[in-house]
């Protein structure tokens, strides 16, 4: 179910920094934050269980990063 919502954010912000490329920055590093706040608190685990505990939230992060930049770069490339 996570999963899922994870792609469904990173479409969202594909195409709203597709279509709004300077607007789209808020939406994306509020994302970024609540996930970075996971990844902090999953890391808080003794040893090995902090790096399982916050993986997920890491590249959740990295994803909606991705997935912001590709859009914002794809608009960039359009010949008008």
């Amino acid at each position: 179910m996570v999963i899922v919502g994870v792609i469904a954010l990173c479409a969202v912000l594909a195409v709203l920094a597709f279509l709004v490329p300077r607007l789209s920055r808020g939406p994306e590093r509020g994302t970024q934050r609540a996930l970075g706040f996971g990844s902090r608190a999953g890391g808080k685990a003794p040893g090995p269980l902090g790096r399982l505990f916050s993986k997920p939230f890491r590249s959740s992060s990295r994803a909606v990063g991705r997935s912001g930049s590709a859009g914002r770069r794809t608009r960039g490339r359009l010949p008008f």
